[in-house]
């Protein structure tokens, strides 16, 4: 999976684009999240930049040193400070932190991982801290075969569902937690209709 990103990545365009995602973006500003966030899987480093610009601490985590090349880049261009470790989540330094947020979107780990992940992700935010994520549906592949733009990965055990997201997050208030249909248009690889889970949540200990 590693070799998959960094071939991908070290592209010369970027694959989900420069822009961020919009639904963080306009969570970002609803809620008016400042201070420390986490990126897990955060690629190219799109949204973790945006929000720097925005004025909060960004950190962020992949496994493909080509997505962390062109994080890097991008939060050079944009003159902003980025802290972006690479490898397996539980041996970075920055489960020394603690944070204000954290923004999965489109972060879909293998399923033997991602319970693990979610429930250390959870630890990582202070009481009131907000969970973001929109990631794609286990209803997704349908559109998937219908146009292979959709992006995504292509097993069922790698989507989410509305159930997984309410077991995986317990302690946080749900303020939106829907599936639904969008159009996307990230980079070459997020171009078609998709289904999608989005998620709001804030901790309430």
């Amino acid at each position: 999976m590693k070799e998959m990103w960094d071939n991908r990545y070290a592209e010369n365009e970027y694959a989900y684009g420069t822009e961020p995602n919009l639904f963080f973006k306009e969570s970002l500003k609803k809620y008016n999240i400042e201070g420390k966030i986490l990126f897990p899987a955060e690629g190219e480093g799109r949204n973790a930049v945006y929000a720097a610009k925005k004025g909060l601490e960004s950190f962020a985590f992949d496994i493909s040193i080509e997505g962390k090349n062109k994080a890097l880049k991008l939060a050079k261009k944009e003159n902003v400070g980025l802290n972006y470790e690479i490898g397996d989540f539980f041996n970075l330094n920055l489960l020394n932190e603690k944070f204000d947020a954290a923004a999965l979107i489109f972060a879909h780990f293998p399923p033997t991982i991602i319970k693990k992940y979610h429930t250390k992700i959870a630890e990582l935010i202070k009481p009131n801290g907000f969970i973001i994520l929109e990631g794609f549906s286990t209803n997704h592949l349908e559109l998937q075969k219908e146009n292979p733009n959709a992006g995504g990965p292509k097993s069922i055990d790698f989507l989410f569902s509305i159930d997984m997201i309410k077991k995986d997050f317990p302690n946080f208030k749900i303020i939106l937690l829907e599936e639904k249909e969008v159009v996307l248009d990230e980079g070459e690889y997020h171009k078609a209709k998709s289904k999608v889970i989005r998620f709001i949540g804030r901790k309430i200990s």
